[in-house]
């Protein structure tokens, strides 16, 4: 048994692109973001059937709702249909809404962990375009108690995290024009980072601080409470790929094709999981003494840290779970960068952009580069993993020894944290 878990590689799909409008499947896209991960880390199908002989590898497929988005279930054995040297490799699918793809992470170091593996394949999928942004609303409803807070409401989650705003506003006094001043910054900075990634969907759109700051207007119409267009992660066709090792197997993998294990390998150092209740209005409820809005994800954070053996300090930067401005700024304080309620200090100071001392989402984030649900988490990974091994390009930060990712589901029901170090 091991407590160590490598990652050596991976691959995204370009989150730009309408498969359905190319005339594609989710197979087509399985098959493509598999044949990049395995080009990226130099493993061939032939590896593939030899760990397979010795029952040491599997494979690990997050997806939220490809029974409504796309009318297919039983997920995870559809890599038998990506080439035959997946038959007999045993497969599963995981569903924990948008923090999917952080179960079926969650899942695969777990069977490295105890040694039942030496090679585990997670991929994250989610194909949202094939219905309108009304229907899609709908289906993202059963994120959260349906019948209580989806049924029969138009875009049930913009509301649902409108309210969270409005818990920030009354909880800790704050002034309004500043605190949507400080959603429109998060929006901006996250436009801004996207552009320096070239599989980021909204790389080429528009958009600045001041266009986000026109709150209700024509161009930036109101989705929820105090939340408006400029303040939502995108509907997104995507997948993610990563690669999960033992140490015995990474060892040998570096050994054979002669590379630097600080280049090449990350190590998922420390992990948190929490789940809070499902009802937005119990977790405030349950929340109104604590310092925290959210306490479970707070409690998460600290877990991963705990288990990865680092301080808050020691964190040299964060993917997190903007699928609204306001998630994002509640994940301030949950990081431990600011006391609950001045959150605003390090938005206005400049600490959470690409060059400042705490950046989050350097990839641009959910908002940026966008969010196809199953795959988010993978997709999160993927960065932390990139960036720890000076691999992200355009948007790598200077200082990225240890990063941070915070994944979930519903309105901060599941509660995922992984903290991804580099390897020396």
């Amino acid at each position: 048994m091991t407590s160590i878990v490598h990652i050596i590689g991976g691959a995204q799909t370009d989150f730009q692109r309408n498969w359905s409008k190319e005339g594609k499947t989710f197979i087509a896209m399985m098959r493509e973001v598999i044949s990049d991960a395995l080009s990226d880390t130099g493993i061939d199908f032939q590896e593939i059937i030899r760990l397979n002989k010795k029952n040491k590898i599997g494979i690990f497929l997050g997806n939220f709702d490809g029974e409504q988005y796309f009318n297919q279930g039983h997920l995870g054995a559809f890599f038998t249909e990506i080439h035959p040297s997946f038959f007999g490799v045993p497969g599963s699918r995981f569903e924990a809404a948008c923090a999917s793809g952080s179960v079926a992470i969650d899942a695969a170091a777990t069977k490295i962990r105890v040694g039942d593996y030496d090679l585990a394949i997670v991929l994250g999928i989610e194909v949202m375009k094939t219905v309108s942004s009304a229907v899609g609303g709908d289906f993202l409803g059963t994120a959260a108690y349906y019948e209580k807070e989806a049924k029969n409401i138009s875009f049930p989650f913009p509301k649902l995290f409108g309210q969270l705003a409005d818990v920030y506003l009354s909880r800790y006094q704050l002034d309004e024009n500043r605190f949507l001043s400080n959603l429109a910054e998060i929006s901006s900075i996250n436009y801004h980072n996207a552009k320096l990634n070239p599989l980021a969907q909204t790389r080429s759109w528009f958009m600045n601080k001041n266009h986000a700051c026109h709150r209700q207007g024509n161009y930036n119409i109101s989705v929820g409470g105090k939340l408006s267009v400029t303040d939502c992660s995108q509907v997104t066709d995507g997948a993610a790929c990563i690669i999960l090792a033992s140490p015995k197997y990474s060892s040998k993998y570096l050994q054979h094709r002669h590379l630097s294990k600080a280049n090449t390998l990350s190590t998922i150092s420390g992990w948190g999981h929490r789940v809070a209740p499902v009802l937005f209005s119990e977790k405030i409820s349950e929340s109104s003494s604590n310092l925290f809005v959210l306490p479970w994800t707070r409690q998460a954070v600290l877990d991963a840290l705990s288990r990865a053996k680092l301080s808050e300090k020691q964190i040299d930067f964060y993917e997190t779970h903007d699928c609204f401005t306001s998630s994002e700024y509640a994940a301030i304080s949950a990081f431990g960068l600011t006391p609950p309620g001045k959150e605003y200090e390090v938005i206005e100071n400049g600490s959470i952009t690409i060059s400042g001392k705490n950046p989050i989402n350097p990839s641009g984030g959910l908002i940026g580069v966008g969010h196809p649900v199953g795959a988010t988490g993978v997709r999160m990974l993927l960065d932390l993993h990139r960036q720890v091994t000076h691999q992200a390009g355009n948007y790598q930060v200077a200082n990225s020894d240890h990063g941070l990712m915070l994944n979930i589901g519903g309105s901060a029901t599941t509660n995922y944290v992984f903290v991804v170090s580099r390897s020396i």
